[in-house]
């Protein structure tokens, strides 16, 4: 079991992503002192706050691993390498960067002397694991992967860990699903379907994802556990296309397209950066169920995340 006290240090991987930016704020008001890092530029360091950018200058870790530190009174980075064993260690951190990130970090958590680490993963381990798109199989091949080199790392060293696997995240018009649905939208006017796409979907909002893994730090019986967290409304994936419509203030217009058309337009649009990650896939999977129960989240958690409900912040910009 880990006692926190409200003072306690937390280390933060990939910061600035869409969890990150929902993550840091909960962190604060729960009264921890937050060490944010990213591999992006950052921002300036604060009282509750202490930013730090990652310089990755090797594919290999580095033993002492070369961070920015932002000086307090101005925006100048100053390179130096941390003293990671010394004043102002580490025990609890958080990665919100892709898992596979987390390994290249190892010696830095190692040398901080980290008592427990919460990683998100994703269940896309498990739903694109049969997928018919190679790109989608080595995703879930990478993530399972991951997963097992965490654990191993954690248990080989005593090292609490937890690990969680949202669905389909969503929130502030930054996530890479619903938000690119709306941009498809305003784009076109319409949005392409396969068959009925009566596939059974819970997205769920980057904050609920963040709550989760504050819970997760602090949660005794979580301990060398992994949970699937998944929204907390279930609904057709028409459906859920439908409800970004309304967001917009349009009148639903989902085009049936048989799956030779979705392929050629898919084909097409991936020649846009913004569509890269598009794929036949994708219209396969608008009649497949993808549901996970989170009881065990909601039970050790006390994870209670919102219906899917849309606001303004929620679509791009």
């Amino acid at each position: 079991m880990v006692d926190t006290d409200i003072k306690n240090r937390v280390g933060v991987l990939g910061a600035t992503s869409l969890v990150g930016a929902c993550l840091l704020p909960l962190m604060i008001e729960a009264g921890w002192q937050v060490r944010a890092f990213s591999r992006q530029a950052v921002g300036q360091s604060g009282d509750e706050v202490e930013w730090q950018q990652l310089a990755v200058s090797s594919p290999t870790p580095l033993v002492e691993p070369l961070v920015i530190r932002l000086d307090r009174q101005t925006t100048t980075a100053k390179s130096l390498l941390i003293p990671l064993a010394g004043e102002g260690s580490i025990s609890f951190w958080v990665c919100v960067a892709p898992i596979w990130v987390l390994p290249d970090y190892f010696d830095l958590l190692d040398a901080q002397g980290v008592r427990r680490v919460v990683v998100l993963s994703s269940t896309s381990r498990f739903t694109k694991k049969d997928s018919t798109d190679a790109e989608e199989q080595a995703i879930a091949l990478r993530l399972a992967d991951a997963e097992a080199r965490v654990r191993e790392w954690a248990e080989s060293r005593g090292v609490e860990w937890v690990i969680l696997r949202p669905t389909l995240i969503y929130g502030l018009g930054r996530d890479k699903n619903i938000t690119e649905i709306a941009r498809f939208i305003r784009r076109f006017g319409f949005f392409p379907v396969f068959g009925k796409a009566n596939g059974l979907r819970q997205p769920i909002h980057a904050t609920d994802v963040a709550g989760a893994c504050l819970a997760a730090l602090q949660a005794s019986c979580a301990v060398n556990r992994a949970y699937n967290i998944s929204g907390g409304e279930t609904l057709a994936y028409r459906n859920m296309v439908a409800r970004v419509f309304s967001a917009l203030g349009r009148r639903p217009r989902l085009l049936t397209v048989p799956l030779w058309a979705f392929r050629l337009a898919v084909a097409m649009l991936r020649r846009l950066p913004r569509y890269r990650q598009w794929s036949p896939s994708m219209a396969e999977r608008m009649n497949q169920d993808l549901v996970f129960d989170h009881r065990e989240a909601t039970r050790d958690l006390s994870f209670k995340p919102r219906a899917f409900v849309l606001l303004a912040e929620d679509l791009p910009t």
